[in-house]
């Protein structure tokens, strides 16, 4: 079975959005491959982060991807900072990656210009990222089409690797995600719904309550027209609310354009938010039974055993290779 690796940082909160667009098909391939998915928190400190609130989020981040669906006994789950090994093997990496590479990076090119005062680690984390899929020899790695580079640039260290120490690494492949329904902001559906947004009445959180659902999705930009159609250029606002009720239920666009024919757009905003809200509840009594409990850490301390015994032969194989060894 081939290996898939995933990445996510504690960087703000999950919305429905993500959930809709990345969680469920991460659900999904977690039934095709063997899967590594870690907590990318050493990634989140390229900018600073206060203490406390990314040490909250990390745990946060994990529960809710479990209780969205993402399966301990179908991926390996580990926190990439327990794994003193992969920035060890980052280290070497460095070492035969050439600044130009780093520095030709997209996103290294947008971030560093809004800040001048740029960390280092804004430059090397595309090494590290590498670091993350190379050690365990994954075979693809599902990016959107803005995330490729980094997956190349991962390509292109571990084939000069190779040829500089030998057979060392795998070559790993992007796996492109299909463009599948796109959840907008709800007060702005001509954008999508971001958890970085600074407006918090277009955006839902897998953890807003009840009240705050129904709240923001009554409240959601729609049009004058009155009709419920689904038209992205004409509707954008319907649409988007036509597009979360389908991701959630098993209603189609035909459906919902049938059974609300004749009625208002209250009557559909109600609908849409009671189909959220009954979703996010399953999902929060999952969430609130794994956050402070001895199943997550036991989840945890099962995938770092595991990720850092691999990770150590690696680091290890390539020590040898390059000279650092005294035996």
């Amino acid at each position: 079975m081939q290996k898939l690796l995933t990445g996510l940082k504690p960087t703000g909160e999950i919305t429905l959005g993500n959930y809709i667009g990345a969680i469920v098909p991460m659900v999904e391939l977690q039934e095709e491959y063997e899967s590594y998915i870690f907590i990318a928190d050493m990634h989140a400190i390229t900018v600073n982060q206060d203490p406390m609130e990314l040490k909250n989020r990390i745990r946060k981040f994990i529960a809710l991807y479990i209780a969205c669906g993402i399966d301990p006994n179908k991926n390996i789950i580990y926190l990439q900072s327990e794994n003193e090994y992969i920035p060890a093997i980052s280290w070497l990496l460095e070492c035969t990656t050439y600044y130009g590479e780093a520095s030709r990076m997209i996103q290294f090119k947008e971030k560093s210009k809004q800040n001048a005062n740029f960390s280092v680690g804004l430059l090397t984390y595309p090494i590290l990222m590498a670091a993350d899929i190379l050690y365990c020899d994954a075979d693809l790695v599902p990016v959107g089409i803005d995330q490729k580079q980094h997956v190349e640039l991962a390509r292109d260290i571990a084939s000069r690797f190779n040829k500089m120490y030998n057979e060392t690494f795998k070559l790993p492949k992007p796996l492109i995600k299909e463009e599948g329904i796109k959840i907008k902001d709800l007060k702005n559906p001509t954008k999508k719904m971001s958890k970085s947004e600074a407006n918090p009445n277009g955006v839902i959180t897998l953890l807003d309550t009840k009240e705050q659902i129904i709240k923001k999705i009554m409240s959601a930009t729609t049009d004058s027209e009155k009709v419920i159609k689904y038209d992205m250029e004409n509707k954008p606002g319907i649409s988007n609310l036509m597009n979360i009720c389908v991701s959630l239920s098993n209603e189609t666009i035909e459906s919902l354009e049938k059974k609300f024919a004749k009625k208002s757009y209250q009557d559909f905003k109600k609908y849409v938010a009671d189909v959220v809200v009954k979703k996010l509840e399953k999902i929060q009594k999952r969430y609130y039974e794994l956050i402070n409990s001895q199943e997550l850490d036991a989840i945890l301390d099962k995938g770092i055993e595991k990720t850092r015994q691999i990770a150590k032969e690696k680091y290890m194989e390539m020590t040898n290779k390059m000279g650092l060894t005294r035996k």
